[in-house]
Protein backbone atom coordinates (compact mmCIF):
# COMPACT_ATOMS: atom_id res chain seq x y z
CA UNK A 1 0.00 0.00 0.00
CA UNK A 2 1.25 3.64 -1.06
CA UNK A 3 0.78 7.19 -0.05
CA UNK A 4 0.98 8.98 3.46
CA UNK A 5 -0.79 7.74 6.18
CA UNK A 6 -2.92 9.83 8.20
CA UNK A 7 -2.55 9.62 12.25
CA UNK A 8 -5.24 8.54 14.37
CA UNK A 9 -4.86 11.48 16.62
CA UNK A 10 -5.67 13.49 13.82
CA UNK A 11 -9.20 12.32 13.82
CA UNK A 12 -9.10 12.03 17.58
CA UNK A 13 -9.00 16.26 17.30
CA UNK A 14 -11.48 16.16 14.37
CA UNK A 15 -14.14 14.14 16.67
CA UNK A 16 -13.00 16.21 19.56
CA UNK A 17 -13.81 19.77 17.69
CA UNK A 18 -17.14 18.13 17.04
CA UNK A 19 -17.77 17.10 20.35
CA UNK A 20 -16.65 20.71 21.60
CA UNK A 21 -19.07 22.78 19.25
CA UNK A 22 -21.62 21.17 20.11
CA UNK A 23 -21.23 21.53 23.50
CA UNK A 24 -20.18 24.88 23.48
CA UNK A 25 -23.30 25.37 21.16
CA UNK A 26 -25.51 24.24 23.79
CA UNK A 27 -23.46 26.29 26.46
CA UNK A 28 -24.28 29.47 24.50
CA UNK A 29 -27.63 28.32 23.67
CA UNK A 30 -28.83 27.73 27.95
CA UNK A 31 -26.86 31.35 28.38
CA UNK A 32 -29.02 33.62 25.82
CA UNK A 33 -32.20 31.73 26.58
CA UNK A 34 -31.38 31.65 30.34
CA UNK A 35 -33.09 28.09 30.56
CA UNK A 36 -30.51 26.25 32.44
CA UNK A 37 -30.07 22.93 33.14
CA UNK A 38 -31.37 21.88 36.60
CA UNK A 39 -28.58 20.45 38.12
CA UNK A 40 -25.92 21.31 40.88
CA UNK A 41 -23.68 24.32 40.13
CA UNK A 42 -25.77 25.40 37.08
CA UNK A 43 -24.40 29.21 37.09
CA UNK A 44 -20.86 27.96 36.61
CA UNK A 45 -21.90 26.80 32.79
CA UNK A 46 -20.15 23.77 32.64
CA UNK A 47 -21.28 23.27 29.14
CA UNK A 48 -19.41 26.43 28.22
CA UNK A 49 -16.03 25.85 29.37
CA UNK A 50 -16.01 22.03 28.75
CA UNK A 51 -16.89 22.51 24.93
CA UNK A 52 -14.35 24.95 24.64
CA UNK A 53 -11.60 22.89 26.57
CA UNK A 54 -12.92 20.40 24.05
CA UNK A 55 -12.59 22.50 21.00
CA UNK A 56 -9.01 24.08 21.74
CA UNK A 57 -7.55 20.35 22.42
CA UNK A 58 -9.32 19.08 19.22
CA UNK A 59 -7.76 21.77 17.39
CA UNK A 60 -4.23 21.47 18.76
CA UNK A 61 -4.40 17.71 17.66
CA UNK A 62 -5.55 18.19 14.21
CA UNK A 63 -2.32 20.95 13.86
CA UNK A 64 -0.35 19.15 15.16
CA UNK A 65 -1.04 15.55 13.66
CA UNK A 66 -2.66 17.40 10.32
CA UNK A 67 -1.82 14.99 7.10
CA UNK A 68 0.83 15.96 4.81
CA UNK A 69 2.55 17.86 7.77
CA UNK A 70 6.94 17.17 6.63
CA UNK A 71 8.32 15.36 9.13
CA UNK A 72 11.84 16.34 10.44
Amino acid sequence: MHGSKIPIWFFIGVLLVTYGLLITGYGIYELATGQLADVALSQAHAPVWWGATLLALGIFYMAKFRPGKAKK
